[in-house]
């Protein structure tokens, strides 16, 4: 055995069919052993894996298999993510049936994904496209239904006039749709919405809870929840409205700038704005130039800021001689606040661009430290620091804290025709879910219109409203819209004419609760509640960042919301969230600046002399710069082609080893031989033990090479249990190579005597089970050569000795009269007597005494020893 190659191919496979035939990874709820519930985020079935899966299913393999051996029931299963528009884009371009396309990706993913060796139980595998699971899904929308969490409202949406579809702003880039490249349009839709605003504030105050989530991670989410106190203030009207009102309501956080206010502003969709545009051509005009752009925040933000003045004015709350005037504004959103606005420009930029725009005034009303008030002036940058209040009257010389106070109280005093003229209010960025597609391949959402009844829910008997299989695309829009026979049906409350609802759900709720359908995927219900508190929350969760906020925040509004609707007893789905970096890869340009991808080129030469050549006609290739993998830039590496050639035990390896799990890992060809290099050695080592160590009993005592072989042994498998509970693999990868070292050392040195064989063959299984989480496949291999009957993938961690974890030596600071001037190290067991004679032969001790005699040595038992001259 010991000149034998390790053959990855043959032996993983087999290995890959024991674990089958054995059901070795599939979990049964009703094990009395603690629970542990490990989850990747589930993938999209584009067709074919790539490494950025490699990455995050290794990351979790090795979590599952590590704490299988520590004696958890382990949950780890797999999933698709399956709706959505790619599939329908496919349909259009290759004359396929999505469901087709969708099925056939998720075959070929699913046989990539089992030669990985992941420790998956497939047995509570589904599809989010598979009609028992959007079952439950419309089972839950018409639970949030009745409950008041889920309702109809217009709402202002991204339409692309080709596709005939709303577009998430995401799907906006430059103010086309990204798929067709039309220019996108705003329209008001009748929607659907969830009523995740309901739980702002809890939302935000549990991220405190998530003491295992990322720092970066639980900020973004504040940030998007995004809580600010702040004051509602009333305008009056100096020139009368066109809808009546008697006052312009605002909310702002800037109180203290009021003395800045320089004009009003209104979102293009406010009541005002639109009453004003039923008589005003102009006004109209602009409102419909407005509506060419983005809904998004960070589109109004990017756009020029434009307005129009409406003639409106009104009177300054602290200042009745002044008045400002209205304008409609293009940045202003009315899904904000009041949708309206008073606009200091002196401390706002978009206030400023916009004032400098429109000759508007610009005054300064908080001062930078040190400034003199006198010739203070705001250029093209709106000043937003600390500083003191200054042109505002009575709050001059407050601090911005001080002036929020008292402007609120003194606002709070008046009154405009009965009611307060402010009023304390806190918001939230925070908007509910629009959940509407206007696409075929999502769930449908179970509900019929009726002319008679209105909205009128599908009866839970009647459930699942399926889609239709025989559809087209020839044209574009949504074809269960146009479906001759799906969209009518009878109502079931007067039995008249009605329709089917045509939007289906947006895929985000396919994702938001496929963690709490995993502990019961064969459910008749969406969940069986005990079961799922059982196995809830997620106690390891492991995907992109890409999904710290929508993903995550959906996933926790659907706990809470399957909570208030009796599905669920635990409101934070995941306990522990990891975040891994991507996988990267240097990128390749041909002669015509085409893109080459890393199997179309050949490296040559190191360093300085490093070039690039096409090996198809040996053409120059530019080396670029090294980048996230991507089909645009064809920089990408097959994972088949490599688990192929080298093993998916030597990928899973590399990917864990190069680089912090968190930070992004470079692919290169020389990091992935050396993994298989090392897969190689390793078999060589166990190979060697194995037909030269005799196995026999443990001896009654170990001499000193074999105690040190053992103490270093059992100190790497302490620190490797710690590395994988932290999830730091390529650390626990480093101190496996430390241990290959020590134990190739150790049998290089011979064996002699029953205490080093057994230290030997002790430090060979400790190596294979550490490796086994990471490198599964070669570590059963080993285990066997070994001599072990079983499956190592069924047994229990290695068992630390304690004693062999103490030092037997400690080190002592010296000092000759209070200055320190040696270590000492010595045995911990050492008497006071010998520790004295130990420092007075050091050779710095001796010198220190320049021949006189210590008068006194103290000695503070495993701490310091001082001399005193």
């Amino acid at each position: 055995m010991a000149t034998e190659r390790y053959n990855a191919r043959e032996a993983e496979s087999r290995w890959q069919r024991v674990w089958d035939e054995n059901n070795v990874f599939t979990t049964v709820n009703d094990d009395p052993r603690p629970k542990y519930y490990v989850l990747e985020m589930f993938p999209y079935p584009s067709g074919r894996i790539h490494m950025g899966h490699v990455r995050n299913y290794a990351m979790g393999d090795v979590v599952a298999r590590y704490k299988r051996a520590r004696g958890f029931n382990v949950l780890h299963p797999m999933g698709w993510d399956a709706f959505g528009m790619p599939a329908e884009n496919a349909a259009m371009q290759n004359k396929v049936h999505p469901r087709d396309w969708t099925y056939e990706n998720i075959a070929a993913m699913r046989s990539q994904l089992k030669i990985m060796g992941l420790s998956l139980d497939w047995a509570r595998e589904f599809a989010t496209c598979d009609v028992d699971y959007y079952a439950q899904q419309q089972r839950l929308f018409l639970d949030f239904l009745k409950a008041g969490l889920a309702y109809r409202k217009n709402s202002k949406v991204n339409w692309d006039p080709v596709d005939m579809t709303v577009l998430a702003n995401e799907q906006v880039i430059d103010g086309r749709g990204w798929r067709s490249g039309a220019l996108v349009e705003q329209r008001e839709l009748t929607q659907w919405f969830f009523k995740i605003s309901d739980w702002s504030e809890e939302l935000l105050s549990a991220l405190d809870t998530l003491d295992r989530w990322p720092e970066k991670v639980r900020l973004m989410q504040k940030n998007w929840i995004g809580r600010s106190e702040g004051l509602r203030v009333r305008f009056a009207f100096t020139t009368p409205a066109p809808t009546g009102d008697t006052a312009l309501e605002i909310f702002t956080t800037r109180p203290d700038t009021l003395f800045g206010a320089s004009f009003m502003g209104l979102s293009p969709d406010h009541p005002i704005s639109a009453k004003l545009a039923e008589n005003d051509p102009k006004i109209a005009d602009f409102i419909a130039e407005c509506r060419k752009t983005g809904t998004s925040a960070e589109a109004i933000e990017t756009a020029e800021k434009v307005g129009i003045d409406t003639g409106l004015t009104v009177e300054h709350p602290l200042d009745p001689s002044l008045t400002l005037p209205v304008y409609i504004a293009n940045f202003i959103l009315m899904d904000y606040g009041t949708g309206a606005i008073f606009a200091c420009p002196a401390h706002d930029q978009r206030d400023l661009d916009f004032a400098r725009k429109y000759g508007l005034p610009v005054k300064p009303v908080v001062l930078p430290e040190g400034a003199d008030p006198a010739t203070f002036e705001i250029g093209t940058e709106a000043f937003t620091d600390e500083g003191k209040i200054f042109n505002s009257g009575f709050m001059d010389g407050m601090t911005i804290a001080e002036a929020k106070e008292a402007a609120a109280r003194t606002l709070e005093a008046r009154e405009i025709d009965g009611a307060p003229q402010g009023a304390r209010q806190v918001n939230y960025r925070l908007r509910d879910w629009g959940i509407s597609r206007q696409r075929y391949w999502g769930c449908p959402i179970p509900v019929i219109h009726c002319e008679a009844c209105g909205v009128v829910p599908v009866p839970v008997e009647d459930l699942p409203v399926k889609l239709p299989d025989d559809i087209d695309f020839d044209k574009p829009g949504n074809p269960l819209d146009r479906h001759p026979t799906w969209r009518n049906v009878a109502c079931p409350c007067c039995g008249k004419d009605a329709r089917r609802e045509t939007d289906t759900m947006d895929t985000f709720v396919d994702s938001s609760w496929y963690f709490a359908r995993f502990t019961d995927s064969k459910a008749a219900t969406p969940t069986d509640k005990a079961v799922a508190d059982a196995w809830l929350p997620v106690d390891q969760y492991i995907g992109g960042i890409e999904h710290a906020i929508l993903h995550l925040l959906y996933s926790r509004f659907f706990a809470r919301a399957m909570c208030a609707t009796g599905h669920l007893g635990v409101k934070e789905p995941f306990k522990g969230l990891f975040t891994q970096g991507m996988v990267t890869h240097e990128t390749y340009r041909k002669p015509d600046g085409a893109w080459a991808s890393p199997a179309e080129v050949r490296i040559d030469g190191d360093g300085e002399a490093r070039k690039a050549v096409l090996i198809d006609g040996g053409a120059d290739v530019t080396i670029g710069s090294i980048e996230k993998m991507s089909k645009s830039k064809k920089n990408t590496v097959d994972p088949s082609d490599i688990i192929e050639t080298y093993g998916a035990d030597t990928a899973r390896w590399f990917m864990l080893s190069d680089s912090p799990p968190e930070r992004d890992v470079q692919w290169t060809e020389d990091g992935v031989q050396g993994a298989w290099r090392f897969m190689q050695r390793v078999w060589r080592l166990i190979g060697d033990i194995a037909e030269t160590v005799p196995a026999g009993p443990r001896p009654e005592a170990f001499g000193e090479a074999a105690t040190t072989l053992r103490r270093a042994t059992h100190k790497i498998c302490v620190a490797v249990s710690g590395d994988f509970e932290g999830l730091a693999f390529n650390r626990a990868v480093a101190r496996v190579y430390e241990l290959v070292n020590t134990l190739s050392k150790a049998h290089q040195g011979g064996v002699s005597g029953a205490d080093m064989a057994f230290a030997l063959r002790e430090a060979a299984d400790f190596l294979v089970q550490l490796m086994a989480p990471m490198a599964p496949h070669l570590a059963e291999e080993c285990w066997r050569a070994l001599g072990h009957d079983g499956i190592l993938a069924m047994a229990s961690w290695p068992e630390v000795e304690q004693d062999l974890l103490v030092e037997n030596t400690i080190t002592l600071p010296v000092q000759v009269n209070g200055k320190k001037r040696a270590d000492l190290t010595i045995a911990r067991e050492a008497s006071k007597e010998e520790v004295e004679a130990a420092t007075l032969e050091l050779d710095a001790v001796v010198r220190a005494l320049a021949g006189k005699t210590a008068r006194k040595i103290i000695v503070v038992p495993q701490r310091i020893v001082n001399v005193v001259v």
